[in-house]
């Protein structure tokens, strides 16, 4: 007699159009956290009576915190439900932030801001908890959604802090944000109440899983060039918004703290933007798309000493540059996407990772650099970073040329 077939696995339930607006919503109050500073910097900075270059650390060590737990923390979803790894660490992130507000002083304040960089995992572990849960039509639609809850958190967070502090105080900023995390704590076990089997245990170890992701990037050259071009394109991001918020907001200009959060609602084009840049890309090429975009954040760059002394003019700049600047993420991302599937997210981990790390070298170096150099030395600084950029983007079309070439032969 045969034995009976194992039972199949019961199919997962699809989520509703509230859980997926429940699911965007958590994306964005998570992300919402690392940017509240960057228009407040300063103010910060002068609450706790420490310089630009120290207070430049907490968004530096911030960054360095996410790319770590990025490394260590999102390999587990090999090994455990995403679900419960996500309510994990929204809950640390929650205590992280209540750490924020209580904190007495700057040292406090700067280790509370790191414990929640570190934690920041759930807006890259909530997309593959959803991917299983929507129909394979709706696929694409979700994906597009919770993408854009991160640019959308990014946005009211810097946007909303600025108006907020000009309004009663940095503090408040914080303690708003706390009460956000709170909530989404409470209503994020709700939101992603449908659940699977556990994932299959890798044959491998949790060693060896990390030790793979060192591996992969070490093959692919050209993965670790595009993840070069966009840690230092994330550099160029929040080494120019620390920078011109400490600019705008100190005493030769004199602006406000809302005028600097009205300003970063530039920011919002790329909303519109970047989706119609990345049908152009799936048309001309990832690199050759790249190259343009980078050749046209250099030009917006070059802008920015002439006209960073009024915040009329340095609208200009500020739109071509967040014009072109998510695009370079996304041909970057989509060199990847052509290498073997079961690859592909070790790969996005080393990518990211490198994305983040440019990010803390860009806090610490653009708040350093205007400590010492000012506004003019600042801008040095983002048009060598952006020179590398445009360099290293016409390094890997070529490469990929030759490569075409070699393989055709």
């Amino acid at each position: 007699m045969n034995a009976p077939s194992p039972a199949p696995a019961p199919a997962l339930a699809y989520l509703t159009r509230t859980q997926e607006w429940a699911l965007s919503l958590t994306i964005a109050v998570v992300t919402a956290n690392a940017y509240y500073i960057h228009p407040i910097i300063g103010e910060v900075g002068r609450a706790f009576g420490v310089g630009e270059a120290q207070i430049g650390l907490v968004p530096a060590l911030n960054q360095l915190a996410l790319a770590l737990g990025i490394l260590l923390l999102l390999p587990l979803g090999d090994f455990y439900p995403n679900r419960r790894l996500c309510l994990i660490f929204v809950a640390g992130q929650t205590l992280a932030l209540g750490g924020m507000v209580a904190a007495p002083g700057f040292i406090t304040f700067t280790a509370a801001s790191t414990v929640l960089g570190f934690f920041t995992i759930a807006p890259y572990l909530i997309p593959a908890f959803a991917s299983k849960r929507v129909a394979p039509e709706r696929l694409g639609a979700v994906t597009a959604q919770l993408t854009a809850a991160v640019i959308f958190g990014i946005l009211v967070a810097r946007v909303g802090a600025g108006i907020i502090a000009a309004h009663t105080d940095w503090h408040t900023v914080y303690v708003g944000a706390f009460m956000l995390m709170v909530a989404v704590t409470a209503f994020l076990p709700i939101a992603m109440k449908s659940e699977g089997a556990s994932p299959k245990q890798p044959q491998a170890g949790y060693g060896a899983l990390i030790g793979s992701v060192f591996t992969l990037a070490a093959k692919h050259p050209d993965m670790r060039i595009s993840a070069a071009i966009q840690g230092l394109n994330f550099a160029i991001f929040t080494a120019s918004w620390l920078a011109l918020a400490l600019h705008l907001t100190g005493p030769e200009l004199g602006y406000g703290t809302d005028d600097v959060g009205y300003l970063a609602g530039i920011a919002a084009v790329s909303v519109f933007t970047t989706p119609r840049l990345g049908r152009w890309a799936d048309k001309v090429g990832p690199r050759r798309a790249r190259i343009a975009a980078a050749v046209v954040q250099f030009t917006g760059i070059a802008l920015f000493y002439p006209l960073g002394f009024s915040i009329w003019a340095v609208v200009v700049p500020l739109f071509i540059v967040n014009l072109v600047g998510p695009t370079v993420d996304v041909t970057g991302r989509m060199t990847m996407f052509t290498l073997a599937p079961e690859i592909r997210t070790r790969l996005t981990t080393s990518y990211i990772v490198v994305m983040f790390v440019g990010g803390a070298v860009g806090s610490a170096a653009g708040t350093a650099v205007f400590e010492w150099g000012g506004w003019a030395g600042t801008c040095a600084l983002l048009a060598a970073m952006s020179s590398v950029v445009v360099g290293l983007s016409l390094h890997a079309e070529r490469r990929w040329r030759k490569l075409q070439i070699v393989n055709k032969n």
